[in-house]
């Protein structure tokens, strides 16, 4: 290929706007091997985000911008997937091989995050990536109730000292739930929860995953600060609705994760809307535009907004969640574009520092 033609190939690729984030693509993609033969042109374009749902529409769009260059009369265009690595936890057996680990994290309770949290997994399994999913909540693990693993299922052995995470609609998921039964409370202590996360987090043995998914604990306490201290983790996402009082404990959750150098990816609005199944009249039952404006107040992104819907109550309540059950759905379609814009996020951040921050707690 002459250096003529590969500076009109980088200017077309540079001045592509990426269908999912509105940015240019070379933002979040690179570009792999090129060659033109007889009017051929070969493209391979890497992807640094999740988006099988819109490899074909991209594909198609790529393609007539490059039949424009000249001297090429046809182009083929490949498409792959390749997560960036962030912070990857190479000093912990177990968490080796995954190169990304995303809290899902909220202020207070009854937001919806694990709900958010599993369906976000499964949305990033089905834009082609390999997910995990870690229920962090010690006391009040519903993770392995939301992906409908029975009572029976418990995690097997691997070389006598890991546990393999157990597989539910195509995620490797690990629980507290997997090891007590539904009548075990966890009367423990702060310092007793911690521990037993720190045991679930050394002693699972993580397969290659492109992200794997925390769902955190509401609040801002033990379990929170033993995670972002013990585990490199790679960006945070917060789950709020419109409400004021969640919007406040929601700002708490932010500033946690800036104290202990977390980056915050962006945040998610659920039960932004309740639309009548009647006569489709749309109600912000909780307020309107919570979501927005304090990912303007902290300069982070509004990954999606979610409706106030019985699909994914009852999905998550079955055992079947809503991607999984209804994935041509609003609601499933609103995962799916909040799986792919945090899959963006984390790739316009690169390769990130892989040390642990040093947590300081002052009055301010």
């Amino acid at each position: 290929m002459s250096t003529a033609l590969r500076a009109q190939l980088d200017a077309k690729l540079a001045s592509f706007t990426d269908l999912t984030t509105g940015e240019p693509l070379l933002t979040t993609a690179t570009l792999g091997e090129t060659r033109l033969s007889d009017g051929q042109l070969s493209v391979e374009l890497i992807l640094g985000y999740p988006a099988l749902s819109q490899r074909e529409t991209l594909r198609a769009a790529l393609a007539d911008q490059l039949k424009t260059l000249e001297g090429v009369r046809d182009v083929q265009l490949k498409l792959r997937f390749e997560a960036p690595v962030n912070r990857v936890a190479r000093d912990m057996a177990g968490l080796a091989k995954v190169r990304n680990i995303v809290a899902v994290a909220s202020g207070k309770g009854g937001v919806g995050k694990s709900t958010v949290a599993v369906n976000l997994a499964l949305a990033l399994v089905a834009e082609g990536a390999r997910v995990g999913l870690l229920d962090a909540d010690i006391y009040g693990p519903s993770q392995q109730l939301m992906l409908g693993v029975g009572p029976e299922q418990r995690p097997q052995q691997v070389q006598q000292k890991y546990f393999a995470p157990v597989m539910a609609h195509g995620v490797a998921s690990m629980s507290m739930g997997y090891l007590v039964t539904e009548q075990t409370p966890m009367v423990w202590r702060g310092p007793m929860a911690s521990g037993a996360l720190l045991q679930i987090l050394t002693q699972t043995w993580w397969d290659e995953l492109d992200y794997l998914i925390i769902d955190m604990p509401p609040g801002t306490g033990d379990i929170q600060l033993t995670l972002t201290q013990k585990v490199p983790v790679a960006g945070a996402i917060i789950v709020t609705t419109p409400q004021d009082i969640a919007l406040a404990d929601a700002r708490k959750g932010i500033e946690m994760f800036r104290k202990v150098d977390v980056p915050v990816l962006g945040m998610v609005e659920n039960m932004a809307v309740h639309v009548c199944s009647q006569c489709g009249h749309r109600e912000h039952i909780f307020g309107e535009g919570g979501g927005a404006r304090i990912a303007r107040q902290y300069e982070a992104p509004l990954l999606g907004a979610l409706p106030l819907a019985l699909s994914i109550r009852e999905g998550a309540d079955t055992g079947r969640p809503v991607v999984v059950s209804d994935p041509q759905g609003d609601a499933a379609q609103a995962f799916l574009q909040i799986a792919r814009a945090m899959g963006a996020a984390l790739a316009r951040r690169g390769q990130a520092p892989s040390a642990f921050p040093e947590i300081q707690i002052s009055d301010d």
